[in-house]
């Protein structure tokens, strides 16, 4: 009898694509299992006409998914990792993998400028992302910046009927969504101009305690994505800072064995930068904290 296992996600394009990507890669470990997605609606996706950052931030389209893990009528869960809270039920849940992670930029989006520097003074951006927003105002303030929320599709439409100048958005979803093409000019931000958020382009699958479920979707789990990313949610938990904080963090392993990590946060009114290398892993996150409070 083929074991069944329940996937909980929510409905949007991109989560339904996650979701689907994970089914593929378990049914490859192991072709006999009997897997079906369960779509669950989010407090999240119910509140579009208000800003993340004032109904609660991101966590609002975890809850209901994981009530499904809770009641046993679903397993597993995927999450666009950067979207994960740093603190979680740790006594019924597990974040059991850490998938290979896509690029972790920022994609400037327009059908009339082709970067970020060719926007004219007074021209309308488009985000719901505090660190974002932050970033934005730093490098260009002579920019005017605008809510946007809705799923990806619904942000393009917007783009698309003038509503807006420019919008930003994860170039990883994008890819995922082969939307990239779907807009006139589209360009990658440097990391260097615009700071990831933690876990950005890296999906975190979720899992009840169930043994067997754990054990088969560690096997999904990539080992520097890992090292990255824990790096990146400690220094975001030592800060006490949530998924809708004015914060963003990058860290990547280099060829010489090194990682090197790079922070902006926006403390009161002043945008803080740092960046280190060095070749000690542990507790990294913690003490990079350290340098921003």
């Amino acid at each position: 009898m083929k074991k069944k296992i329940v996937i909980a996600t929510r409905g949007s394009k991109l989560a339904l694509w996650q979701s689907e990507h994970i089914k593929a890669e378990l049914l490859k470990i192991n072709p006999d299992l009997d897997i079906k997605l369960k779509i669950v609606v989010t407090t999240g996706d119910k509140i579009l006409d208000k800003p993340l950052a004032d109904i609660g931030g991101k966590g609002l389209f975890i809850k209901e998914v994981e009530d499904e893990l809770l009641k046993g009528t679903a397993q597993i869960a995927v999450h666009s990792l950067k979207d994960f809270a740093v603190e979680f039920d740790e006594e019924h849940f597990d974040l059991t993998a850490i998938t290979k992670r896509e690029d972790v930029r920022d994609t400037f989006l327009s059908e009339k400028y082709e970067t970020l520097a060719d926007l004219p003074a007074g021209s309308v951006v488009g985000t719901s992302s505090a660190r974002r927003i932050m970033q934005l105002k730093d490098l260009r303030p002579d920019l005017e910046v605008k809510d946007l929320r809705g799923n990806v599709d619904t942000r393009i439409r917007k783009l698309k009927e003038g509503q807006y100048d420019a919008i930003i958005l994860a170039k990883a979803g994008l890819k995922r969504l082969g939307l990239l093409n779907s807009v006139k000019y589209h360009t990658a931000i440097d990391t260097d101009i615009m700071i990831p958020a933690m876990g950005q382009g890296a999906l975190g699958i979720e899992t009840n305690k169930d043994p067997e479920i754990m054990e088969l979707v560690k096997q999904l789990e990539d080992k520097a994505t890992r090292i990255a990313t824990t790096i990146e949610r400690e220094f975001v938990k030592e800060l006490n800072l949530g998924c809708h904080a004015p914060v963003g963090i990058k860290a990547k392993l280099l060829d010489d064995g090194n990682i090197r990590v790079k922070a902006v946060l926006l403390k009161g009114d002043k945008l803080i930068r740092k960046e280190i290398v060095t070749d000690e892993f542990e507790g990294l996150g913690v003490k990079f904290a350290e340098e921003f409070k």
